[in-house]
């Protein structure tokens, strides 16, 4: 998350390559409130939910707003994740920004904020906003104002076949990092393929590399390597250490490097086909593997990152975020009212009911049925600690070394040294 900034002309290159063109960018952040000569009111939305069943689910809930709001028109534009991100870097460089757009806070957020182009939603936001769960408003909180409203909140962990942990003889998901090393093997050793991973989308193995140096740093010395502009304490090293010990075993599907996440052949229908025992994910994956391939059904297992032995971290510390939706700087009073009717409590029933979303309105937690949605909901309310994606708590340019730099650690052509050489070098550019 955070990709380097593209060039206009490369932007319109890749939008054009991607069927999104220029009417979307020249749309973007316009000075008008969006009102037509018909007295309607057009609000963009870009989001990033690009699979089934959300897609649809997202889909109808816009009409159904445009129903209760008929001087309104939803402009939708989805973007897978990559993508999405590429260009709302380029559109940040530009300062236009589309009236509703995706978030997941943090840092990035903060730099949108500091260029003048986010709405401060504080004030036009209550009180409704403040009926939401407190942990999951948190990544858009800045400098005490409000300016996203999430939609979702989770934690990454394993997603597990039970199937083949059984077939491979593994009664219990581990709970120590060396415990989920011997159970790798113990895969291998039954010609099991232990991990699906999208090595082409450099994020996925972030989630490695980031959940190991809360384990080993600790999970505030995440906070003060930031701060500090220094990733090369010891902590942060071992991380990349622990982290090569695992890619040595070779546990990933074949060809992952250039595998990507939500296609027919990518990370989540490798694990939703059965053709690997676990992927290392958000509280989304479910969805994701039922639609990219088959979905596990009952044999579907959740288990929360293990422990590093010795390490200063512990299990009940997690990794993750949510998403939400901030407005561009001015956007009209119509985009306002599409937040509250996302942030209602008629419109989470339907997220946590038909797309497996984690609830972000405290009475809509009684529409949860599923146990693996149920036993992440449950580490999140019993978490002891928690730190957002590090691609969104980190400065843009930064976020985007960690995962450059851990995608060469998995490839090979970075040592766990020269990876948190590599982060400090460019956090201390940002300076």
């Amino acid at each position: 998350m955070g990709d380097r900034a593209l060039s206009r002309r490369g932007f319109l290159a890749a939008s054009a390559a991607t069927g999104l063109g220029v009417t979307a960018l020249s749309g973007c952040g316009g000075d008008s409130d969006g009102g037509s000569s018909s007295g309607t009111t057009t609000v963009e939305w870009w989001n990033i939910s690009t699979t089934q069943p959300t897609k649809s689910v997202w889909a109808a809930l816009a009409k159904k707003f445009e129903a209760q709001n008929p001087k309104v028109k939803l402009k939708i534009v989805q973007l897978e994740n990559d993508a999405y991100k590429s260009k709302m870097t380029a559109l940040t460089a530009s300062g236009k920004l589309p009236d509703v757009f995706h978030t997941w806070g943090g840092g990035v957020l903060k730099q949108q904020i500091d260029a003048g182009l986010v709405e401060d939603l504080t004030d036009r936001t209550k009180p409704w906003a403040d009926g939401l769960l407190p942990v999951a408003k948190q990544p858009y909180l800045i400098d005490d104002k409000v300016y996203g409203i999430p939609f979702d909140i989770g934690m990454i962990g394993f997603w597990y076949n039970k199937a083949l942990f059984k077939q491979a003889g593994i009664g219990e998901p581990p709970t120590t990092w060396g415990g989920f090393l011997d159970a790798v093997n113990k895969l291998k050793a039954k010609n099991i393929t232990p991990l699906a991973l999208a090595g082409k989308e450099t994020w996925t193995g972030m989630y490695y590399w980031a959940y190991l140096a809360m384990r080993t740093a600790g999970i505030d010395a995440l906070q003060k390597a930031d701060e500090d502009k220094d990733f090369t304490g010891a902590g942060f090293v071992e991380a990349g250490q622990h982290f090569k010990d695992l890619i040595q075993l070779q546990p990933f599907q074949k060809g992952f490097l250039g595998a990507a996440y939500s296609t027919p052949t990518g990370q989540a229908a490798t694990v939703g086909n059965g053709k690997a025992a676990m992927e290392l994910m958000g509280q989304w994956a479910p969805v994701v593997e039922a639609d990219a391939g088959k979905g596990l059904g009952a044999n579907l297992g959740f288990f929360p990152f293990p422990a590093v032995e010795g390490g200063k971290g512990v299990i009940t510390e997690v990794f993750g975020g949510g998403g939400g939706h901030a407005l561009r700087k001015g956007a009209p009073q119509a985009a306002v009212d599409f937040l509250k009717f996302f942030a209602s409590e008629a419109t989470d029933l339907e997220l946590v009911k038909k797309t497996g979303a984690l609830p972000v309105v405290p009475a809509a937690a009684s529409a949860l049925s599923d146990p693996n949605t149920k036993a992440v909901q449950a580490q999140l309310t019993s978490a002891t600690g928690f730190q957002l994606y590090l691609d969104q708590a980190y400065a843009p340019a930064v976020g985007q070394e960690v995962n450059d730099s851990v995608g060469a650690l998995i490839a090979g052509s970075k040592s766990p040294e020269q990876v948190a050489q590599s982060i400090t070098k460019v956090a201390k550019e940002e300076q």
